[in-house]
């Protein structure tokens, strides 16, 4: 084993602890939480490491960087999820590796995934990411619907062939009523996911939480944890 596999191996095995004492805290089963590892910045070869390690999801959010190691890493077991702000001029990219995208914010971004995954022939689970430090119509500071607008952007989902509705996503965020109290934006965000089950059933994946607060996130009922330091290490700065 090279010395980065085995620092991978003892990451994620901390990052396996930290979830399977979240979950027996919060009463849940352990196969209640999937862990999406985020790759970016990492190269291609970590996410090799990662899927001989038994890693099955990985994360991404910038295309240019996703879409050629998704091409090196063709052919392994792993389900890619698009995590980033996203242009509707890169979705034809996307969509070409891409399982799930979990930043859907807006009908024209709707609209244009739906285009290409009925050009691509494929099916594209969507995330709608809900912005806690929304006001009542706007968009978040990193993108995302207002709470307001989950509603009808889950029925335009819902509608658009070639996309899935699999549920809600959100980023802790750093102003407004949630700032500094990821407890409470994560159970906000199951108190939409509730909502949303009412009407769509099937669409009851949850993603929150990351490195520093998966805890919080696995407590609220998150389904989905995007883990991405405490697994590869502390990103080098960049510029």
């Amino acid at each position: 084993m090279t010395d980065r596999k085995r620092e991978l191996a003892a990451n994620l095995a901390k990052v396996e602890e930290r979830i399977a004492a979240a979950c027996a805290a919060a009463g849940r089963e352990r196969d209640e939480v999937t862990l999406i590892v985020v790759t970016k910045t990492y190269p291609a070869s970590d996410v090799r490491l990662l899927s001989e390690l038994g890693v099955r999801h990985v994360a991404e959010n910038k295309d240019q960087d996703a879409a050629p190691k998704a091409a090196e890493c063709a052919g392994l077991p792993l389900r890619w999820h698009f995590v980033g702000q996203l242009q509707t001029n890169k979705v034809r990219s996307v969509v070409g590796y891409a399982d799930v995208v979990q930043s859907v914010d807006r009908a024209r971004l709707v609209t244009a995934l739906s285009k290409e995954a009925v050009r691509a022939g494929c099916e594209v689970g969507c995330l709608l990411q809900v912005a806690l430090d929304a006001g009542a119509s706007e968009r978040g500071e990193r993108g995302g619907v207002a709470p307001g607008g989950v509603e009808e952007l889950a029925a335009l989902v819902a509608g658009s062939p070639g996309l899935r509705l699999d549920g809600l996503m959100t980023v802790a965020p750093l102003t407004g009523e949630y700032a500094g109290r990821q407890r409470e934006a994560f159970g906000r965000l199951m108190d939409l996911s509730t909502d949303l089950r009412r009407t769509h059933p099937a669409a009851n994946m949850v993603s929150a939480g990351m490195s520093a607060d998966l805890e919080e996130a696995v407590a609220a009922g998150a389904t989905h944890v995007r883990v991405g330091t405490a697994v590869l290490g502390v990103r080098p700065r960049l510029g």
